[in-house]
């Protein structure tokens, strides 16, 4: 049974993942664009803990927009504020909206 280096728990109950969501505080916040196109933008995600590509995938599905994960922040095509919030806090996520 391996047990985990960080928080001293065997790999199937180890909470680093849950503990490290619970301590970031993601921002999100609508950005304009040129020719008035709205951009979501999800700022503050630690990259050393979670898979910024694979948690842009998940959000991109769940509104149903097009996006891109880049310079360690997530943008989606439209104006998903509340959606969004209301995603990354259903995955353990602490959010602030601007």
């Amino acid at each position: 049974m391996a047990i985990c280096p960080v928080c001293g728990l065997p790999d199937e109950l180890c909470m680093c993942a849950q503990i490290a969501r619970e301590q970031q505080t993601v921002r999100i916040s609508i950005d304009s664009r040129r020719y008035g196109k709205t951009v979501t933008v999800i700022d503050g995600i630690d990259e050393n803990d979670i898979d910024i590509n694979d948690l842009a995938k998940q959000l991109k599905n769940k509104c149903a927009a097009g996006g891109t994960a880049k310079d360690g922040r997530i943008e989606l095509q439209g104006d998903h504020k509340k959606k969004v919030k209301a995603v990354l806090e259903d995955m353990g996520f602490t959010t602030e909206s601007k």
